[in-house]
């Protein structure tokens, strides 16, 4: 009896005790992370770059993330879980860019690859560049087109990946998979990208590749905006000041520069909805 009375007293103690310490001790939640975490479709699919939904909701409201990184939930998603934090968000869905477009007869090539038919396997073959000669560009084995659940990369005839932007739902399957991160997700009203990733000086790049960045600085110069510069021997863009005015494609030497808007905006009319004037006094009937 006397061991059952001094066993409940201490369960009780020990109760107390740890009701005490979980107030003293509680870390306080910000109540916008399960205001987020509610907004999110909850398909855990970690496209984002998050182990799942509340991650990503925990990294938005306390580590700043991107809120338009959600490709399941799309845009509308992403303008809810703005205005859950009170910042501004333009509505603009996720596009997937390849940063690497030179041709494969372009790029010099310093060994015979014969081993696993993978980017992977081909990046581990041999030093620096691998077999290619660029140490930097793509390998063109398509471990980002198997990658891609959507169907939205495929390999084009100069074995360079190429995105079907009306299928891209911005999941980053594709960059997370490439071995020398040429596949980089962006917003789709950045329509300027540099279209290449090499450093190293312009006369060694240029002996590597007939499309390579030879640090000019031409786009530099030409920019109203003073949007491009180039630290690194490589072009770099500043998205916050670039207007996509295309100026510095325009006085790319090797076409390094891409203005993707002409070719948006082309897509854009063509998904939009035909309508075809009728005759004054025709009805259509229910």
């Amino acid at each position: 009896m006397w061991a059952f009375i001094a066993m409940t007293a201490l369960g009780a103690l020990l109760a107390l005790v740890l009701a005490i310490a979980s107030r003293k001790f509680a870390v306080e939640t910000d109540p916008r992370v399960k205001q987020v975490n509610e907004t999110l479709p909850g398909a855990n699919c970690g496209g984002c770059g998050y182990a799942g939904c509340a991650a990503y909701a925990e990294a938005v409201v306390l580590g700043g993330a991107d809120p338009t990184l959600c490709a399941p939930g799309g845009a509308k998603t992403g303008l809810a879980i703005a205005e859950i934090l009170g910042v501004a968000a333009d509505g603009s869905k996720p596009r997937v860019v390849a940063f690497c477009h030179c041709q494969k007869k372009d790029v010099k090539t310093v060994a015979v690859y014969t081993g696993i038919q993978t980017c992977r396997g081909a990046s581990l073959f041999g030093l620096g560049g691998g077999w290619l000669d660029c140490r930097y560009g793509c390998l063109g084995y398509g471990d980002c087109v198997r990658a891609c659940p959507f169907g939205a990369v495929a390999m084009g005839e100069d074995k360079r990946p190429v995105v079907d932007e009306s299928r891209c739902a911005g999941c980053r399957k594709c960059a997370v998979t490439c071995t020398r991160n040429l596949m980089m997700v962006t917003s789709e009203k950045k329509y300027v990208h540099v279209r290449c990733h090499n450093r190293d000086r312009g006369a060694m790049a240029n002996q590597m590749c007939a499309h390579a960045c030879i640090a000019c600085k031409k786009c530099e110069k030409v920019c109203p905006a003073d949007a491009i510069h180039v630290p690194n021997n490589l072009a770099e863009i500043d998205y916050e000041k670039c207007i996509s005015c295309g100026k510095c494609v325009d006085v790319c030497p090797h076409q390094v520069l891409a203005n993707l808007r002409p070719a948006r905006r082309a897509a854009a009319a063509k998904s939009e909805p035909q309508t075809v004037p009728r005759p004054a006094g025709e009805t259509v009937e229910a």
